[in-house]
């Protein structure tokens, strides 16, 4: 299902910012409309001082390429725009002009799912430079967000190890759409199940819940409350025992359990929302084994994110399933994931392709010139390293990579090699050509790429940098580039 319509009954082509409507104009108005770039779009540190991302958002990106186009009522209210003097921003001309356009742009992508690292590009595009540029913030907006939450919600299964991971941000997630592709994101990244039923229904996701303190303050005592639920839903009885007081509250429990034993259904378990989870945990697991309900889960929540799980795991808490939620689909301790979009190469209509770099101050700011592909490579069944390289260049028998800040790092490989190329074609003159996996095969993609990256890479505390790294002749025309523009060409 396409999300995007379901949600906006409308394509999302003005989720853009402005300047990109401008610089389009600009090319129009000065006849530069038939020239082509190539731009990467990646993130530039590892979210969440993680060794790795999980790359999520490829489908709601082909969503918005297959619905994009300006309608006449897009085009109605970017006619109403004016500059400071009151003049429209834009001429008539040139939003008929948006009407009629038609994508006509390539882009490579690496799949969702697949563990990826900072700065190696996740899709490549291809075209009409226009069009490339009224492509930008969408593509950022969707890519950088579940992305983001995809690791986050990847983490947090690695901290829960085999138990179960729901996840139940919605009341806390940032507006509908926010909590609609978080709740995606955090399937592809390894939750189990979410509590949001239109994200259930609109993906497939399996949903689960309980209830909430409410129900049991809408009763006069805690055991009548529990009774009444079980009498309503016999199958479905975990109970929130922390409303009053969680021990007395697991025992209240453990009472309207005898009673569905009597009835011929089983309690599923006791869920802790607050206090001492660890402690707490610990006694309900001694309550519920002596009255022989040695199968009942015991479900946690309560502001959990991936440490605090660590935590309670080596506390020893008897926790089955964690319920995470804010700090999950809020991405709490990292709001954003700081991709970028940038143009590497550009040509003229019938001309040459020619490299292009952005120069800045900073080491990580400086971009690498050219047309990219992204080559994993294998040993002893573990990933060893990612090559960026120009498609463009023959690649050497022994390819060397070297980190992009530190010539002095470097890993050399063979073209014998076991490896895979990440940057797959999905989208081919505007349209889709890419034949979309199930979220179930995304997620697996996810649980694949971790067992073949070294652990090292993916502890919590200080994980080891994977090698990620420019091939040398990319490195060597990366430099003469920035020593070019720096006027050091003479020296070369």
């Amino acid at each position: 299902m396409n999300t995007h319509s379901f949600l906006y009954r409308e394509n999302l082509s003005l989720l853009t910012d402005l300047y990109q409507l401008t610089m389009s104009y600009a090319a129009w108005k000065t006849g530069h409309t038939e020239k082509e770039g190539v731009f990467d779009l990646y993130f530039r540190h590892n979210p969440f001082q993680s060794g790795y991302a999980i790359h999520c958002g490829l489908d709601s990106v082909l969503n918005f390429i297959e619905n994009f186009k300006f309608d006449k009522e897009q085009t109605e209210y970017l006619a109403s725009l004016e500059e400071p003097n009151g003049n429209p921003i834009f001429e008539k001309d040139f939003l008929s002009y948006l009407r009629q356009l038609q994508l006509n742009v390539n882009i490579d992508a690496i799949e969702e799912g697949r563990v990826v690292f900072a700065g190696e590009p996740l899709y490549r595009v291809q075209g009409p430079l226009l069009q490339c540029q009224l492509l930008e913030t969408s593509l950022l907006n969707l890519v950088n967000f579940e992305t983001l939450i995809a690791t986050k919600a990847s983490r947090v299964k690695e901290a829960a190890g085999s138990d179960l991971v729901l996840e139940f941000g919605l009341r806390r997630a940032q507006g509908i759409d926010g909590s609609i592709s978080a709740a995606r994101a955090c399937y592809v990244g390894g939750a189990d199940a979410t509590s949001n039923v239109l994200a259930g229904k609109l993906f497939g996701i399996p949903v689960r819940g309980t209830h909430a303190h409410s129900w049991v303050m809408a009763f006069d005592d805690e055991t009548e409350a529990f009774l009444t639920f079980a009498k309503a839903m016999p199958n479905n009885c975990i109970f929130l025992v922390d409303t009053y007081n969680s021990l007395e509250g697991i025992k209240h429990a453990i009472t309207v359990g005898q009673w569905l034993k009597q009835q011929g259904h089983q309690l599923l378990g006791i869920r802790l929302d607050s206090g001492d989870l660890a402690y707490l945990s610990i006694e309900a697991r001694k309550l519920l084994d002596e009255a022989g309900f040695k199968e009942a889960v015991i479900v946690a929540s309560s502001d959990l994110d991936e440490n605090l799980i660590l935590s309670l795991k080596q506390q020893g808490a008897k926790i089955d399933i964690w319920g995470v939620g804010t700090k999950l689909v809020t991405a709490y301790d990292q709001p954003a994931l700081g991709g970028i979009y940038k143009l590497t190469a550009m040509k003229e209509k019938g001309g040459q392709w020619k490299d292009r770099i952005k120069l800045s101050e900073q080491l990580v700011k400086i971009t690498h010139p050219g047309i990219h592909q992204v080559r994993r490579f294998y040993h002893d069944g573990l990933f060893a390293g990612d090559m960026i390289y120009d498609i463009r260049h023959a690649l050497s028998t022994n390819p060397i990579i070297v980190h992009p800040h530190d010539i002095t790092r470097r890993k050399q490989f063979s073209l014998q090699d076991k490896y895979e190329g990440l940057l797959i074609p999905v989208v081919r003159k505007g349209k889709i050509i890419y034949k979309r996996p199930s979220l179930e095969e995304s997620r697996a993609k996810r649980a694949h790429d971790l067992k073949h990256l070294h652990p090292s890479i993916h502890r919590f505390l200080h994980p080891h940098e994977y090698p990620v790294g420019l091939e040398l002749g990319l490195l060597n025309h990366k430099q003469e580039m920035i020593l070019a523009l720096r006027g050091f060409k003479e020296n070369m």
